[in-house]
């Protein structure tokens, strides 16, 4: 009837007493608190991250790779928030376009399902000119399993990286592309439909039916230590080769729980898993005071797609 809660009737019945010299919250030395000591080993290694062109999150599991677990992952990411912010690397975000069509539907549970791929420009120092980078990802691990840089988008070059692709890893079930003149080539559609491989496309205006290369592009430009701007073609192959090495062997990928899209891939995220739970593990017991409830680990989902229904339950995978 009067609008107010039951706490706040009662506090304004029975106001607290005041105190001389309040302390904030954040300055008390509440048992759970991260030490001071610690807190400056995960700004130092944060700090180091991004002059390596690498995120929180995957500076966060590269120490809990090397077994050194200093507190958790959302506690990194507030000590980040605190950092001189003019060292923290900046990427703007995009919104998607919805339209009422009817979506792709694809579902993969496991490597060597669907792969995705794109193409995207490269800066040259001349206006107007830029460098193409094609590349294919595996939408399940993440793994780009095939890419090139060129001069031009051209369907004959998008074919000879397909070929090259499927002999190094196999044919997938289905290929998945936006719209474009080389996605939707002929001497493409003839290879993959010879080899048995189904296509899909995107929805028009509609990046999000493309998130796996949309995003894997956007781990590329964002990355603190991108160029920008390219001045030759070599120049431009020699850092999308070791890009592309760092991608899928020492990423640590948000999207498949930290692991790198090479360890997904080839399964061996398993071990890696059950090592990082043992450090987790010995973490809680040594500070319980720091959680409400046993830390879980997490895995790669079970089930990955594009544009599947909402399900509160796809299972995530488990070490066994």
């Amino acid at each position: 009837m009067i609008e107010l809660s039951r706490s706040t009737w009662h506090y304004r019945s029975h106001p607290r007493p005041r105190v001389a010299n309040p302390m904030p919250h954040k300055d008390r030395a509440y048992p759970s608190r991260i030490g001071v000591a610690d807190r400056a080993v995960i700004a130092e290694q944060i700090i180091a991250g991004w002059l390596a062109g690498v995120s929180v999150d995957q500076s966060f599991a590269t120490m809990w790779d090397a077994g050194v677990l200093l507190a958790s992952r959302r506690s990194w990411w507030r000590i980040a928030a605190v950092i001189d912010q003019s060292l923290r690397p900046v990427a703007p975000t995009r919104a998607t376009n919805k339209t009422p069509r009817s979506a792709p539907v694809l579902k993969a549970t496991g490597p060597q399902q669907i792969w995705s791929w794109d193409i995207t420009d490269l800066h040259s120092p001349w206006r107007g000119v830029s460098f193409k980078t094609y590349s294919i990802v595996d939408i399940f691990s993440r793994k780009i399993v095939g890419w090139r840089v060129e001069e031009r988008e051209c369907d004959d070059l998008a074919v000879e990286m397909f070929k090259t692709a499927i002999a190094e890893h196999g044919p997938p079930a289905v290929v998945h592309a936006d719209s474009g003149p080389a996605m939707r080539s002929t001497v493409l559609k003839d290879l993959l439909a010879g080899l048995g491989i189904g296509q899909t496309h995107i929805r028009p205006h509609v990046s999000n039916d493309n998130p796996f290369s949309e995003s894997e592009f956007r781990t590329m430009k964002y990355r603190p230590n991108y160029p920008g701007v390219f001045d030759d073609l070599n120049t431009a192959h020699a850092w999308v080769q070791a890009y592309v090495r760092w991608y899928n062997q020492h990423h640590r990928h948000s999207g498949i729980a930290l692991f790198t899209p090479d360890e997904v891939h080839n399964g061996s995220w398993t071990r890696q898993w059950m090592h990082r739970d043992h450090i987790l593990q010995a973490y809680y017991h040594a500070h319980p005071e720091r959680f409400r409830a046993r830390p879980h680990t997490k895995s790669p989902a079970a089930i990955v797609g594009i544009n599947l229904p909402t399900e509160k339950d796809p299972n995530r995978l488990h070490a066994a």
